[in-house]
């Protein structure tokens, strides 16, 4: 029988959890509820979530610093985070996926929206088994094995910027707009907005260390990724 996905709810107002839950619940998932920042942490270390939906306003530390913190160990790096706030505006947005979540909703949501980006996180979690190992430049992926390395060097690299690097990899030299890599890495881009795609291309750059020189951006166009590196050619997403 397969397993129920597990979900940490985080969030400080027990009538909206609750309706989370009962929904999730409908719907084939494992809610557990953590209405703060410690009792999530306790939750965690008990049993890893398969994601997490962070409120941004929380009692004690905020759903920013927790993403933060969460991102920042390797255990719960890859456990993906939708951040669940009332704050619309363009700048919170970046700042919650900067903190390090995958996706954003901001509130009053729909049943149906919440669950279908859930869903959404949960593919993107496990990229697509396949036989297929790629090398560029001093970069090499292992598909199979979910390795990633530069010059020799094991890279610890997030779930959804692996795909991310699969697909550039495996399509170089070739200039890939927004809207094309959300079509072909996430695949569910109704929900999701363009500059999601550049805050995975920082994370994904940071990741790499030196080899983020090869992810190019090339202004008004998109990104590409090249085994030899135009001077100056790495600008800001």
């Amino acid at each position: 029988m397969k397993q129920q996905p597990r979900i940490l709810i985080v969030e400080d107002e027990p009538a909206i959890a609750e309706l989370i839950a009962v929904n999730l619940r409908h719907n084939g998932m494992a809610p557990v509820w953590a209405e703060d920042g410690e009792s999530a942490q306790r939750e965690i270390d008990a049993v890893l979530p398969d994601a997490i939906l962070l409120d941004w306003m929380l009692p004690g530390q905020s759903g920013v610093v927790l993403a933060k913190r969460w991102r920042a160990d390797g255990r719960t790096r890859a456990v993906p985070i939708l951040m669940l706030t009332a704050r619309g505006d363009e700048p919170d947005k970046v700042a919650g996926l900067d903190a390090g979540a995958d996706d954003y909703i901001t509130k009053p949501f729909s049943t149906q929206e919440l669950l279908a980006r859930i869903r959404a996180v949960l593919r993107r979690r496990a990229p697509e088994k396949t036989e297929e190992h790629v090398t560029l430049g001093g970069l090499m992926l292992d598909a199979a094995a979910h390795r990633v390395a530069w010059q020799g060097r094991p890279l610890k690299v997030g779930p959804t910027e692996f795909k991310l690097l699969h697909f550039l990899m495996t399509h170089p030299e070739r200039v890939h707009s927004r809207q094309q890599l959300l079509d072909r890495v996430w695949g569910d881009h109704v929900f999701i907005e363009e500059r999601t795609v550049d805050v995975h291309v920082k994370r994904l750059r940071e990741a790499l260390g030196a080899g983020g020189a090869l992810v190019e951006t090339v202004r008004g166009a998109g990104y590409r990724i090249t085994s030899q590196p135009a001077t100056g050619s790495r600008e800001a997403a």
